[in-house]
């Protein structure tokens, strides 16, 4: 067995309470606290969703973006909007239709008169964009001239109207609903734009436990007061804390692995992806596997990643990056089938130790 001894240095056996504690280890607190926090807010409104909840926080702090995809009346909007209150953070939505142009995201240049010169000039009107956490909801309702509207936001943090450049807050989130059973007149994303999404989270039925509580709290007088656990400038402290944890040589090598092996020309992919997959995932993957691993291991109180870690961020990560073969669809396995298949076939071996 390989030592790290970065790894052990950090690891955190402190008792919460202990007067004094490292540096790193006060992060993890504080950030772990804030998670904490936040589950028990959003729980007054949510019932349930409990893996939905948490990768929805996973990507927040780690400066991703997020798609939830379910059928409707499982509480994606609002979710979102919980999400948002408990935030001190603007929060924009954007409804989707087929109607909706680029412009009505992004803004336009307008004309105005100048109470100085007299003369008219263009003036930028900012979109609904502009703001920190954006809602766009039903995003496969709208053509793709407008679904490209976001590429640009999402991946730079910048809007390019004319020859101007506008910077988006920080920081900034997008986190885009899609309805997967009723595709009659909709636009599926491209493939560019869905490897965007650092997570593709499936939302499910609750329970039955937890639907007779929504009921209860749904049709009675139950108004929950939220409180607002974080601000904008404490979440990018705490985005940057995520980003200091530490990641072992072998689980850096497990995630890569595990991305590689969903290529069919890749030599050495398994069998079954050759006959399952079209095209596998890209870097973006792999980069989102570690940071994901990160985000999940400071919000369990650790500073330090595992491959358990990088086990439980696959699915979201990889699900929407597989393109299936028409034998795949023809036999209906689906891209989380096969991740759970390559979950069993890619294991850490000594060789991703090295």
């Amino acid at each position: 067995m390989v030592v790290y001894p970065a790894v052990i240095a950090l690891r955190i056996d402190i008792p919460m309470s202990a007067p004094t504690l490292p540096a790193e280890a006060q992060a993890v607190r504080e950030l772990a606290g804030a998670y904490q926090s936040m589950i028990e807010q959003i729980g007054k409104v949510i019932v349930g969703q409990k893996e939905v909840i948490e990768q929805l926080l996973m990507a927040l702090f780690s400066k991703g973006h997020c798609l939830l995809v379910g059928v409707p009346g499982l509480a994606k909007t609002l979710l979102v909007s919980t999400v948002a209150q408990i935030l001190h953070l603007s929060f924009k939505r954007i409804q989707f239709t087929p109607d909706l142009m680029p412009a009505d995201i992004t803004g336009t240049d307008i004309l105005q008169d100048d109470a100085e010169t007299g003369r008219r000039k263009f003036v930028f009107l900012k979109g609904p964009i502009f703001a920190n956490m954006i809602l766009a909801d039903e995003i496969n309702r709208t053509p793709p001239k407008t679904q490209a509207a976001l590429l640009e936001a999402m991946q730079e943090h910048h809007v390019t109207a004319g020859s101007q450049t506008y910077a988006l807050p920080e920081p900034f989130f997008v986190l885009a609903t899609q309805n997967p059973i009723e595709q009659e007149g909709t636009y599926p994303l491209p493939e560019a734009q869905l490897d965007r999404f650092m997570f593709h989270v499936n939302v499910g039925y609750p329970g039955r436990d937890e639907e007779l509580t929504i009921m209860k709290q749904t049709t009675s007088t139950y108004r929950p007061e939220l409180t607002a656990i974080l601000t904008g400038e404490k979440i990018l402290q705490l985005q940057e804390v995520v980003r200091q944890v530490v990641v072992a040589e072998h689980v850096f090598q497990y995630a890569a692995n595990l991305a590689r092996a969903t290529r069919p020309k890749e030599p050495g992919a398994p069998k079954f992806i050759t006959e399952l997959v079209a095209w596998g995932a890209g870097p973006r993957a792999s980069q989102y596997l570690i940071l994901g691993g990160k985000a999940r291991a400071i919000l369990h109180g650790r500073l330090h990643v595992t491959t358990d870690d990088i086990r439980a961020v696959a699915f979201p990560v990889l699900r929407h990056r597989l393109v299936t073969t028409f034998h795949a669809d023809a036999e209906g396995i689906t891209t989380d089938a096969i991740i759970e298949r390559l979950l069993k076939e890619i294991t850490e071996t000594a060789d991703a130790r090295r």
